[in-house]
């Protein structure tokens, strides 16, 4: 999907959470202090601002929304990944013959 097309879906779910709150754009715009027209190029998917997102999402009470976007984090320790280099140049290195002993006389 195209980013344009994604800011037009984007604005049409901030659209219809609006409506099923029974609010006007005035008043969602108003909640969010944001402008009228910010909010109007949100929903249309005309370009907006972050920020106009986020601010719109709390006036409606729908934050939860940018949980979503929050990648799965998972714990980093650079010694691990010091560790596993380490590793990995030890197994591509090529291995030594073993020695022979040379038979005494």
């Amino acid at each position: 999907m195209r980013s344009d097309e994604s800011e037009k879906v984007i604005g049409g779910h901030i659209r219809s959470l609006r409506i099923d709150q029974a609010l006007t754009q005035a008043e969602v715009a108003e909640r969010a202090n944001v402008s009228l027209g910010a909010l109007k190029h949100l929903e249309s998917g005309a370009g907006a601002t972050v920020r106009t997102l986020v601010k719109v999402l709390h006036a409606l009470g729908r934050e939860d929304w940018l949980d979503t976007l929050e990648p799965e984090t998972h714990p980093f320790n650079p010694l691990d990944l010091l560790s596993a280099r380490e590793r990995e140049a030890r197994a591509s290195r090529p291995r030594r013959a073993p020695r022979r002993k040379v038979a005494e006389r």
